[in-house]
């Protein structure tokens, strides 16, 4: 049963805006996963629609504030539920393309709020990036070190632990640098 109902909302949405939708839906379902492990792309917290709406452009702190944005959301969304579904959040961009774009007709505004969010995704602001720095290297290079500090390191830069800190004493009853060290047991069984 359900994969006829699912057969019958593709028909739906096939047709003259069937390119539109999809670039839009998809940038719609990009946006509503965003963070949240358990989102289905099908519903749309307020959070990340006031994030599609920054990372798109469409507040542009003029016309559009993060309070239009808000609003509208509450408006659209239903009394008891926090999300809001695609056709609604095409219900939105309806009432907030007449603001955003002044002097344009409805038509022509929507379109143009289309385009700002079509093949979008959450952009990753506010994420640091490691900046590979010369300075940052040149302190992290470990062939480099000298001292002490370059016997805490093996050949290939990784630390050696314990070992390279302490000095570990070595109770073998062997002079430190005997070359022959343990080989003791192995000759005696060997003469027997």
């Amino acid at each position: 049963k359900p994969a006829k109902r699912l057969s019958s909302e593709s028909n739906s949405h096939e047709g003259a805006a069937a390119g539109e939708i999809s670039a839009l839906e998809e940038a719609f379902r990009k946006f509503a996963v965003h963070g949240d492990t358990r989102a289905t792309g099908k519903e749309m917290h307020g959070k990340n629609w006031s994030k599609l709406c920054k990372d798109c452009h469409i507040i542009d702190g003029k016309n559009v504030t993060t309070t239009d944005v808000d609003i509208v959301f509450s408006k659209i969304k239903g009394k008891s539920v926090r999300t809001i579904t695609f056709e609604q959040f095409k219900e939105a961009l309806q009432e907030l393309s007449t603001k955003r774009f002044k002097g344009k007709s409805d038509e022509e505004a929507l379109q143009e709020m289309y385009k700002l969010i079509e093949g979008k995704g959450p952009g990753l602001t506010g994420v640091t990036k490691t900046v590979a720095s010369p300075t940052v290297s040149r302190l992290t290079d470990t062939s480099k070190f000298t001292g002490s500090h370059k016997e805490r390191f093996d050949a290939s830069g990784k630390g050696k632990g314990r070992a390279g800190r302490e000095d570990l004493v070595d109770n073998s009853g062997y002079v430190s640098g005997y070359k022959h060290a343990g080989t003791y047991d192995h000759k005696v069984q060997g003469n027997k």
